[in-house]
C-alpha cells in the first residue's frame, strides 16, 4: 500500500476528502481548546492581580480611612474648644458689663442713652434713602 501524506492513494476520492475535513476539524478543536487554554490562564493571571492589589490596597484605605477620622475628630475638638472660649469670653464681658453698671450707674446710663440715640438715628437715615 503506497501512501503520500496520511492519505492512501487506493482511497476513492470522497474518503480523501472526508478524511481532510475531519483532519481540519480536529486542528480547529485542538486549536479552540488551545485558545481557551489560554485565556483561561491569562484570566487566571489577571484575577490573582486583583486579588494582590486588593490586598495591597486594604492597608492604605484602613490608613487613609484612620487618618480621616483623627482629623475630624481634631476638627471637632478645636471646633469644642473655641466655642468653649467665646463662652469664656462672653460670660467675661457680662460680668465687667454688670461691674462697671454697678460702678458707674450714670454713666453707663448716658452710653446706653447715646448708643440708643445713634442707632435711632441710623435707623432714620437708612429709612429716608429709600424714599
Amino acid at each position: 500500500m503506497d501512501t503520500i501524506g496520511s492519505t492512501s492513494v487506493n482511497k476513492p476520492l470522497s474518503q480523501q476528502s472526508q478524511d481532510m475535513a475531519d483532519n481540519a476539524a480536529d486542528t480547529a478543536q485542538g486549536a479552540i481548546r488551545s485558545t481557551q487554554r489560554t485565556a483561561d490562564q491569562a484570566l487566571d493571571r489577571l484575577s490573582q492581580k486583583v486579588d494582590e492589589m486588593r490586598n495591597q490596597a486594604a492597608p492604605m484605605i484602613n490608613k487613609v480611612t484612620s487618618q480621616a477620622e483623627a482629623a475630624a475628630r481634631r476638627g471637632m475638638e478645636a471646633v469644642r474648644d473655641t466655642s468653649q472660649q467665646l463662652r469664656e469670653r462672653a460670660l467675661q464681658a457680662q460680668d465687667m458689663t454688670v461691674a462697671y453698671v454697678k460702678d458707674e450707674p450714670i454713666k453707663a446710663m448716658l452710653i446706653a442713652a447715646a448708643t440708643g440715640a445713634l442707632l435711632m438715628g441710623i435707623i432714620s437715615m437708612l429709612g429716608r434713602s429709600r424714599d
